[in-house]
């Protein structure tokens, strides 16, 4: 009996070029070789989320126009690849083009192979958005027609209460091409005066892309304005944690983290969940790392959410040894002890 191929052998072997991108915690590009070491079950899925590999494949070869796979894969205690999962993905989708062996391969081939496959999900419209303006990046190819409208927008001309009639795909396509038209400019002058729907419209794009300094610094404004307002509204700040993930300015990320977390009274749920599934790097720094658990000790929603986060992080790659680090820290409060206390003592660990 033969050995079932992965998944990027299968592809590969019908001269198919395919690019990778996580579609779980954010929609980002997946390295070739990184991808190909998961299926090889040498590293674990570099952002599961529900113990799962979420990701989308954009095909692309001389014979056929690009079209999308979204797969979900279960992983491991380690957060490696089931091999059995992958393995009847994969037999499932031979056995579909086997029963049309004789047909004339086109197009829909591989498209249609995949119908009703339990391994396929279709991406929340958001998260959609962000793939299309950047798979059109990818290809080379023109944005979508709700850019010019979306950069009219941004640009200030329209005047901010005209944000209805912004398509959504046009704020994903602003995102995407931050370093185009201006658009990081125009969107630093804009993220302070922005209405609450559009900010985290734009943010949810943001999280998805590396942005500026300018825009990291306007964000971090932003954030420092409605902390000093009587009752901050907690929309903004979720969305500007969000919109800061991927910042390349990590002392202005960690500043914005720091200016929320000092706030016990603003670190609610949704703020904390919001750090913890979009912007969890910076938790490995010890400081700003011990300042969250604190915070998560203290939430309102009690030890299954305290329980749940820190496990959700735990099963981060990269995340366990820093995280361990600061649950053993002996300068810990009192509350943080009974939080850890319960959280391992109930799962038996």
């Amino acid at each position: 009996m033969s050995k079932t191929p992965t998944i990027t052998e299968f592809l590969e072997s019908n001269s198919t070029r395919m690019r990778l991108f996580d579609m779980g915690r954010r929609v980002t590009k997946i390295p070739h070789e990184q991808f190909l070491k998961f299926e090889h079950c040498e590293i674990s899925y570099p952002f599961p989320l529900q113990k799962k590999a979420w990701f989308g494949i954009l095909f692309q070869d001389q014979k056929r126009e690009p079209f999308i796979w979204f797969l979900h894969l279960p992983l491991d205690e380690l957060g490696r690849i089931v091999p059995a999962a992958r393995d009847d993905f994969l037999h499932q989708l031979l056995e579909r083009i086997n029963q049309n062996l004789h047909a004339e391969k086109d197009d829909q081939e591989l498209v249609s192979a995949l119908k009703d496959n339990p391994y396929c999900f279709k991406p929340k419209d958001d998260r959609l958005a962000i793939f299309h303006a950047k798979a059109s990046l990818a290809l080379k190819q023109q944005t979508s027609k709700y850019y010019p409208h979306a950069h009219q927008y941004f640009s200030g001309d329209l005047g901010w209460d005209q944000w209805p009639f912004v398509g959504y795909q046009g704020i994903a396509d602003i995102a995407v091409r931050l370093n185009e038209d201006n658009n990081s400019h125009y969107l630093s002058q804009a993220i302070p005066q922005l209405p609450a729907s559009p900010f985290e419209a734009l943010c949810h794009c943001l999280e998805n892309v590396e942005i500026t300094p300018e825009v990291t610094q306007a964000l971090l404004d932003r954030v420092k304005q409605t902390l000093s307002e009587e009752t901050p509204a907690l929309v903004i700040l979720t969305s500007a944690i969000r919109g800061i993930a991927q910042s390349c300015s990590v002392n202005l990320r960690r500043a914005l983290l720091h200016a929320v977390l000092n706030r016990p009274d603003i670190c609610s749920p949704d703020v904390l969940i919001a750090i913890s599934g979009r912007a969890w790097e910076p938790l490995k720094e010890a400081e700003i790392g011990k300042l969250y658990l604190e915070r998560l000790a203290e939430n309102s929603a009690g030890q299954p959410f305290f329980s749940q986060c820190l496990a959700d992080l735990l099963y981060l790659p990269g995340m366990r040894e820093p995280l361990l680090k600061i649950i053993r820290n002996p300068e810990r409060s009192e509350r943080l002890s009974q939080a850890i206390g319960d959280m391992f003592g109930s799962t038996g660990n």
